[in-house]
């Protein structure tokens, strides 16, 4: 009699435990679970928010914004379209790539090293309701991969585009270049245009690189 209680206690015990070791493997599967799936959301759009670092060294050109009947003529001359994606080099407030995309439907990326400039542009393109076209990086500019461009725009300095001027050849020919103020030296425009007492620059990338631009 003994010895039947006790293997019952012991059977009782062990299933007991069993139990509980079952239920607690559950639980912490779906605890593992509810931490690696991300949450559903419901009706809501998150807003993109701006990865900025410290600014890794001084600006090339000090920050004056495009005037916008500028901005349009630049990219009208440029022919740009929906098919297109357009860098701009040294964005500022974003208004170049942001309006590209209204108007036009471009796809575009601003390039930009201050922090500043690269939170206000995001800012403006949410408001603008373009941020699933267009993307603002805190980069120097000089260091910047941007030969998936088929248009590239710019307002430097005319050092600062002679100092581009070789990144810019080696670009996929066809590729139009637009600079609102300032030339490229001996890299002579295909057009020139006046908006507003502003002189407006544009090129095309050709087949072969003249010899005297090598």
């Amino acid at each position: 009699m003994f010895k039947k209680i006790l293997l019952l206690l012991i059977t009782g015990v062990s299933i007991t435990s069993l139990g509980m070791a079952g239920c607690t493997n559950t639980a912490q599967k779906q605890d593992l679970e509810a931490q690696v799936q991300p949450p559903t959301l419901t009706g809501q759009t998150e807003t993109p928010t701006a990865t900025t670092q410290p600014q890794e060294r001084p600006a090339d050109v000090p920050y004056v914004p495009t005037p916008q009947p500028v901005v349009d003529a630049m990219l009208n001359v440029a022919k740009v379209s929906k098919n297109d994606v357009l860098y701009d080099l040294g964005s500022g407030d974003g208004r170049i790539v942001i309006t590209a995309a209204q108007k036009y439907g471009t796809r575009g990326v601003g390039i930009d090293i201050s922090p500043e400039r690269i939170q206000e542009a995001n800012a403006n393109a949410q408001k603008a309701g373009v941020t699933d076209r267009v993307q603002f990086r805190q980069q120097d500019l000089f260091k910047t991969d941007f030969s998936e461009a088929t248009v590239i725009t710019l307002y430097l300095l005319p050092e600062v585009n002679l100092k581009l001027r070789p990144q810019l050849l080696q670009l996929k020919p066809g590729t139009r270049i637009v600079s609102h103020a300032f030339d490229m030296g001996d890299w002579k425009p295909q057009q020139t245009l006046q908006v507003e007492g502003k002189t407006i620059y544009y090129w095309v990338v050709p087949e072969e690189i003249p010899a005297n631009l090598r």
